[in-house]
């Protein structure tokens, strides 16, 4: 089966705070991010919110830059980075998963979703909505010359 790639954009680190704000992270959770890109929002969830993250990420070069940073950090015991595919990734540990794919990758990644997380975990989604899932809340915060949309939910 062949994934869509999906660019590497970064969330700007002040949307990243509302992402992690939104799904109300708390100290000891756990967070998944699929398609960590350069590990920001795992490293925010553990310095900022005392989580344990998990990176998952397919590109190995984002990969080396994000375990540097981790390590430059001294975050290591709380961070976890695997170069992977995160379809092939079980997520069931997750208090927390963060996404910033396309619409489409989120319509594939969805029924992983259900069948894998634990009843009350946390999605939130960055600008792409999980279409048939409704948002318990949706935020919009300005940055970078523009707008994002933050949506949160919550698996039943």
């Amino acid at each position: 089966m062949s994934y869509p790639q999906v660019p590497f954009v970064p969330t700007p680190l002040s949307v990243v705070r509302k992402m992690l704000e939104l799904a109300e992270l708390k100290p000891g959770e756990v967070l998944y991010d699929l398609g960590c890109g350069d590990g920001r929002i795992i490293i925010m969830a553990a310095k900022e919110f005392g989580a344990r993250a998990v990176g998952i990420e397919l590109r190995k070069d984002l990969v080396e830059q994000c375990i540097k940073e981790v390590k430059r950090q001294g975050l290591e015991d709380k961070i976890t980075v695997i170069h992977g595919n995160f379809f092939d990734i079980n997520v069931g540990e997750a208090d927390v998963v963060t996404l910033y794919l396309l619409t489409s990758v989120n319509e594939k990644l969805k029924p992983k979703l259900e069948k894998e997380l634990r009843s009350g975990a946390r999605v939130v989604s960055h600008d792409f909505e999980v279409v048939g899932w409704k948002p318990l809340r949706v935020e919009s915060i300005y940055d970078q010359w523009r707008s994002h949309k933050i949506y949160l939910y919550r698996v039943p």
